[in-house]
């Protein structure tokens, strides 16, 4: 069940990074210039090495991962809901 919550929470991941990547928001000209490495697709590849080593964590047995992978997802939305929404 644990490895399920990590996938889901891995694909909200995504979703919340390429929705702030598209909003084309002021605030990302300003990142570092590694972060727009591999026209700005840097930031996923090292949010999928994430998801990986939390499934292979969790798949260890290592349970807190999950809730901890969780949270992450919940600070990255709440992140991506103020880029979004015009609030920061």
């Amino acid at each position: 069940m644990s490895l399920i919550l990590v996938f889901l929470c891995g694909i909200a991941n995504f979703m919340l990074h390429k929705a702030v990547l598209e909003s084309r928001h002021p605030m990302l000209v300003q990142m570092p210039w590694f972060f727009h490495a591999l026209g700005g697709r840097f930031g996923l590849a090292v949010e999928f090495v994430m998801l990986l080593g939390a499934l292979a964590l969790v798949n260890n047995g290592a349970e807190a991962w999950a809730v901890a992978y969780s949270g992450y997802t919940l600070l990255n939305g709440v992140s991506a809901w103020l880029i979004l929404s015009g609030r920061v």
